[in-house]
This record gives C-alpha cells, structure tokens and sequence, in this order.
C-alpha cells in the first residue's frame, strides 16, 4: 500500500512540471510534423525582423500594436498561433516601451496557446547591472530574466551579452549568439600585419582575446577609472602599441566616452591607427559627436539596434543571416554552436 502511495504521489507532481522547461516535441526525425513557424516583429527592430525572414524564406505575422488614448499598449496577434513556433524579434534598447512590448507580446501568444516562444533579443537591455557593486542597488539583468519567463517565453535568443553569466539568471535555454561569426569574415579582408587588439576595459579582456587569439595578434589592455557611470576620469595603456593599427573590442557602445579616450591614450602610446568593434550601437547622449570628433578611424558595429542618423565614421554589418540560421537550427533541433565552428 505505501508502495501504490508513493508510486502516486510521483506521477501527480511529474503531471505538475511548468511547460516552459519542456523543449518542442515536433523533430524531422520524428514521426510527429513540426509545427508551423511564425516570426513577429516588435516595434523596436522591424527593419532587422525584415531581413531575417527573408532569410528564413517566412513572411513575418500578422499583429497590430494599438494604443489606448494614454499611450497604453494592447498588442494583436492577427493570425491563429495555436501550437506553432513562435518567434517574437525584438531588441530592448530604449525607449521603455521596448520591453513592455515584447513582453506583452509573448503574454498575448502564450494565452494563444502558442506551442512554444522564443524572444529574439538582439540586443537584451539592462545587462550592465548583473551583480550588486555597490549597496542598495538592483540586479536588474536577473529582473529581466524573470519578467521574460513569467511572461511566458519558453527561450531565448540574444547577442553578445554584457556578461557571459547573465544566462544563469534565466530557468529557460539561453541561445548566446556570438558576433565573432559577423566580425572575423569581415576582419579577413583587411591588412592585419600590424594590427594590435585591444580591451577598452580590464572587464572586456576575455572578449579582445578571442579575438587575439584566432588571428594571431598581440592583445593590450586599457585601464579605465570612473568617477561616475558614463564618465571617465583616467585612462591606462598595459602593454606596448607603438607602430600598431590598434583595433578596440566591445560589446557596446554607448556614449562612446571610454571609446574616445581610449584611442587618445592609445594613440599617445604610438599606435599608428584605432578602430574599434562594439557590437551594439546603443549611441546616448552626445556619442555620435564624440565618434566624429574623436580620433578614431572606423568604429563598426551590428545592426541589433537601429541607428538614429547615418555617420561617416561608423560602418554597420548586418546580422540576419546569422539569427535567421539560429532560428532555423532551434526549429530543427540542431546545434547552435556549430554556428560559430
């Protein structure tokens, strides 16, 4: 009798397992068909949306974003999404109204009884704070992570983000793509003889060696002092530049300050040229001014977050074709890493 007590027990609580941690059950190798894949776009990337459903060969869906008179949204979804793959593209980048989009987005679809949600975050906002530095403040990478699991993704897909452990916030599979797959093809092309790798930050060392160490080139670092957030008091030069075509790497750019000032110090040291790769044009405050006026050559980025206006100075790579390969792989159940082999 204890024995059927337990036994019982057990199936009730595996009857009571959250469906956001089960995976698909459609597979080609399998005798069920796979369910139809829908991709959305959010308000904040439907140009980058665009591309990568001409590149998955899907048109994007059907919605409506209407607006109550205060500016209160109420997100459509037009079409029937019941038990297929549901793709929302959306970056968080500001304004705020970016994540409470998406996240309504994917309430709306999970109560369309959507078979499983992937958020395509291009670029995933409010990274920069995943730990507590200081008292009284919030981790709010790990808030981000809660707000999208309640919401009802299932997974998620983003680029580059600011912390490699932001993903252990998340209780649903993290598909981490990396711009490495967008930068080195691009970085093939050019005379590489000369050039130096550098890390703006002692925090992006681990970044700027991946690079170093593919090509073969000698990796420096620049220590910076703050005083305040986005201001930057010092900067320190570890290692040797002179004659090198310096190339920055990071995964954001923001007002560009420690960019700037990095290429002054570097440029001091006897560098030849600085350029600099950062993944994520964020680009606040006076940054595009401070690219144009500042020392640097080339600044290059993605295209996770749309530009406000077009620069001389600053050259954006596309990344569709990678997500929209991501996409096709998680649909299929392959590897993602291959990506980036």
């Amino acid at each position: 009798m204890k024995l059927r007590n337990l036994s019982f027990t057990f199936v009730q609580i595996s009857d009571r397992l959250p469906t956001h941690h089960l995976e698909p059950s459609g597979s080609p190798n399998s005798g069920n068909p796979m369910p139809e894949v829908k991709l959305f776009s959010g308000s904040a990337s439907e140009k980058l949306a665009a591309d990568i459903s001409f590149h998955y060969d899907a048109p994007l869906g059907d919605k409506t974003l209407a607006r109550f008179s205060d500016g209160e949204m109420q997100p459509i979804i037009n079409e029937s999404v019941r038990g297929a793959y549901v793709f929302f593209i959306q970056s968080t980048c500001q304004p705020h109204d970016n994540l409470m989009e998406l996240l309504l987005w994917i309430d709306s679809a999970s109560r369309a009884s959507a078979g499983y949600i992937t958020a395509v975050i291009p670029y995933f906002g409010y990274a920069r704070q995943d730990r507590k530095d200081k008292p009284r403040v919030p981790i709010s990478a790990k808030l981000m992570a809660n707000l999208l699991t309640t919401a009802g993704a299932n997974r998620v897909m983003t680029m580059d983000l600011h912390a490699d452990q932001v993903q252990g916030f998340f209780d649903i599979p993290v598909d981490h793509l990396r711009s490495e797959a967008i930068y080195v093809p691009y970085l093939e092309q050019m005379d590489l003889s000369a050039v130096i790798f550098a890390s703006p930050d002692v925090g992006g060392v681990k970044r700027a060696r991946v690079y170093a160490k593919h090509f073969k080139r000698e990796l420096v670092i620049c220590d910076k002092y703050r005083t305040k957030a986005n201001e930057v008091a010092a900067m320190t030069v570890i290692g040797d530049v002179s004659g090198g075509d310096v190339i920055l790497v990071d995964d954001l750019v923001d007002t560009a300050g420690t960019l700037c000032k990095a290429a002054d110090a570097l440029l001091e040291k006897g560098a030849r040229s600085v350029r600099a790769i950062c993944t994520h044009p964020v680009l606040s405050g006076k940054a595009y001014e401070n690219i144009e006026q500042s020392k640097l050559s080339e600044l290059i980025v993605c295209d996770t977050i749309p530009l406000l206006r077009e620069s001389p100075k600053i050259k954006v790579l596309p990344t569709a074709k990678l997500f929209s390969r991501a996409i096709r792989n998680t649909v299929e159940h392959k590897s993602i890493a291959a990506l980036f082999h």
